[in-house]
């Protein structure tokens, strides 16, 4: 089953042998991978959905998959292990202040605490890419080339990103918290 969908979706290698091969996978190690998913997440609907991810990146490689039993359990857990650090990034990143407010630009810790609420619900607007680019750039002070490298993009692309971006982040920020409470007459 598995398979033939991710056949259907393109991801795994059109040979039968090779769908046959990952349907096999899925049947012997899901199981085993959600365990340990489990263990390293905090739901069980992130270790689920960590197991599915760990399967789609398996078809969309299978062409660098090993053999052998235990060199395939290996080579799951590994990409399950990369899949739960990325998460991890993902959580830290989302739970860092971005901006610390001057108490002086404000006035109360309320203030400050709208002011920081606004920004992480600009930058949550954000595409995923573009909201990487941007934290990477400006709150984690990488050069514009290592962004390009990490991200495997050209340098031209993290500047555009950054430019749209920014310009975005400021349109949301001056909107304000969504309430029209800005706005008042």
């Amino acid at each position: 089953m598995i398979a033939s969908s991710l056949a259907v979706v393109g991801l795994a290698d059109t040979r039968p042998d090779t769908s046959e091969r990952l349907g096999r996978l899925f049947d012997a190690h899901h199981a085993r991978l959600y365990r340990l998913a489990r263990r390293m997440v905090s739901s069980s609907e992130e270790a689920r959905d960590s197991v599915q991810e760990t399967f789609l990146r398996a078809a969309k490689y299978s062409h660098s998959m090993p053999t052998g039993a235990s060199s395939e359990e290996a080579w799951l857990v590994r990409i399950l292990i990369n899949i739960c650090r990325d998460t991890w990034r993902k959580e830290a990143v989302r739970r860092r202040t971005p901006i610390e407010p001057s108490s002086q630009a404000y006035g109360t810790t309320e203030a400050a605490l709208v002011a920081r609420a606004t920004i992480w619900r600009a930058l949550d607007a954000l595409s995923p890419r573009r909201r990487a680019i941007i934290v990477l750039y400006e709150l984690e002070g990488m050069p514009i080339p290592g962004i390009a490298r990490l991200l495997g993009v050209t340098s031209v692309t993290v500047r555009w990103h950054l430019s749209v971006g920014r310009r975005e982040l400021a349109r949301a920020v001056e909107s304000g918290p969504g309430t029209g409470t800005g706005t008042e007459g």
